[in-house]
């Protein structure tokens, strides 16, 4: 899907932001996009390499279907190149390392279901890049009840989103560095961050429940500057109640000479966000901290009290109501319960 055929037998994939231009017997930037005769292939649909209920909060949505239990998929590839990639084994796999067990949408979905899963999130690596497998998958997802997220980088273009966009529920769009141009060019191989905004303008457009995280790299992106223009964007363009998450880098792959994010760091960043408005700003990767926790907007109570993954107390009621001041906190579909641990496979 979103390819256009050029003169010499080279194409165009119109997929991502990349928009790579493919000779014949080449690959796009992905690595699991295939020009063979002047006809583009994908060679990761249906071949798995992770299938994994999870807890919703891990992806991290902390305000969508809260409770909830995801069945999380993933195939090999990715259009970036990050340095500090956690899921490097899958998304550097590309080109003649594709591998993965064959499934078919329909087995996706009926698996979903058995282990009691409300919903479906493509995930690990970049969804992108296994588009027509999620495509079809989140379909039939739809027709079975069950709900549909995604784990992106946001360079996915606006008329592959429009496309797919009935079918999606929700996305965590994940940003690096505060979004800063120069730390997308020298660790993670990508010239121009700039189209995910558009992206993400898209993704509103559609109706798609939307959480923005951001990794904290010690030294090279954890800038104070990066992290006001963010935030003022996501308040300016996405609401101040939109949940932000800021997330504790650790050493790995090609960038392990750096020490994990400071925690003094994370909560620094938290109230600079916290100071352009945004009302939900959470610190991710720091299990047990006050910040993976929600309060209340207008009065200050704690409502939801996690850890790490885990929902520990909920404390709103109906419709999301603050018990203090009932004032309605920025949810969105229901509550669903304690967690059983037979939902979740680590």
């Amino acid at each position: 899907m979103f390819y256009e055929r050029l003169d010499g037998g080279k194409v165009r994939c119109n997929l991502c932001h990349k928009r790579c231009i493919i000779v014949p017997g080449a690959y796009g930037a992905c690595g699991v996009r295939f020009n063979q005769d002047g006809r583009l292939y994908t060679l990761v649909y249906g071949l798995l390499t992770a299938a994994n209920a999870d807890p919703i909060e891990k992806k991290p949505l902390m305000h969508f279907n809260p409770g909830s239990c995801v069945f999380s998929i993933s195939t090999v590839g990715c259009n970036f190149y990050c340095k500090f990639c956690q899921n490097w084994v899958l998304s550097w796999s590309r080109r003649d390392r594709v591998y993965g067990e064959p499934y078919e949408p329909e087995e996706v979905v009926e698996e979903a279901i058995r282990l009691g899963c409300q919903g479906i999130s493509y995930t690990y690596n970049e969804p992108t890049v296994f588009y027509e497998f999620m495509y079809d998958t989140a379909r039939l997802a739809k027709k079975r009840g069950l709900f549909n997220t995604m784990v992106t980088n946001g360079y996915m273009t606006e008329e592959a989103i429009r496309e797919i966009g009935p079918y999606i529920d929700a996305a965590t769009v994940d940003f690096k560095g505060g979004g800063n141009v120069e730390f997308y060019r020298r660790f993670m191989g990508v010239l121009d961050p700039t189209p995910i905004y558009s992206s993400i303008l898209e993704m509103k457009k559609q109706g798609w429940w939307i959480e923005i995280t951001n990794l904290v790299v010690p030294v090279y992106g954890d800038k104070e500057e990066d992290i006001v223009k963010l935030s003022k964007w996501i308040v300016e363009n996405l609401g101040p109640e939109t949940p932000f998450h800021l997330l504790r880098f650790h050493p790995d792959f090609q960038l392990r000479d750096l020490p994990p994010t400071p925690v003094k760091t994370l909560e620094k960043l938290a109230k600079v966000a916290r100071e352009q408005g945004l009302k939900h700003v959470y610190i991710g990767n720091v299990w047990g901290h006050p910040l993976e926790n929600t309060y209340c907007p207008n009065c200050g109570r704690l409502v939801v009290e996690r850890e790490g993954f885990f929902v520990r107390k909920w404390d709103l009621k109906e419709d999301f109501k603050c018990p203090s001041c009932g004032y309605r906190l920025n949810f969105r579909g229901r509550f669903w319960g304690p967690y059983s641990s037979r939902y979740y496979i680590w």
